[in-house]
């Protein structure tokens, strides 16, 4: 019978530790964003799109996040005969990121400003004209105000930097939208 015992208490305390791993508290995100790319050699290119994130915190300052966003346009692209001709092609862009990493932030009464920074991988689909994925990384923050207890207005500013096509692309990325902490 005492083993029965010290088997339930280590049965349960194992439990209750495993529980306070997971995040109890966070946030997610989803707004409209704005992305600035040079994915051509000829210029940059605007393109409009979304932003989603998933916060957990696993520390009080410190949070886990995952983002997708994605973002569709067109840009001026070197003709098909020859990289130097003074001919453009406009191709309709989509690129999606998929990235992940730390995020810190601090409460300051109604504002919650924040750093992170991501890893993962973004894809390009220029239409009639191929497709990449590659590694990109993300730097950035951003800030929540509050509206109601539970709701927040987000600001966000990325530099986002991707490889498609063998050479890299340095993006700015601006997003808002309604943050929703639990």
């Amino acid at each position: 019978m005492r083993r029965i015992m010290v088997v339930f208490f280590l049965l349960f305390a194992l439990a209750a530790l495993a529980t306070a791993q997971v995040p109890t508290s966070g946030n997610v995100f989803f707004g409209y964003s704005f992305y600035n790319t040079d994915l051509s050699s000829i210029d940059r290119a605007n393109t409009n799109g979304w932003e989603g994130t998933l916060e957990g915190k696993v520390l009080p300052f410190v949070g886990i996040i995952a983002d997708f966003s994605g973002h569709y346009g067109s840009q001026n692209f070197p003709g098909p005969l020859c990289p130097n001709c003074p001919g453009t092609i406009n191709a309709n862009v989509t690129e999606q990121n998929v990235l992940f990493g730390p995020r810190v932030s601090a409460s300051v009464g109604k504002f919650r400003p924040f750093a992170e920074a991501m890893f993962g991988v973004g894809h390009v689909n220029i239409h009639s004209g191929g497709t990449d994925t590659s590694f990109a990384t993300a730097l950035g923050g951003g800030l929540d105000y509050r509206l109601v207890r539970l709701v927040a207005w987000r600001f966000q500013g990325d530099f986002v930097q991707t490889r498609f096509f063998g050479t890299h692309q340095n993006n700015a990325r601006i997003s808002t939208g309604i943050a929703i902490h639990f």
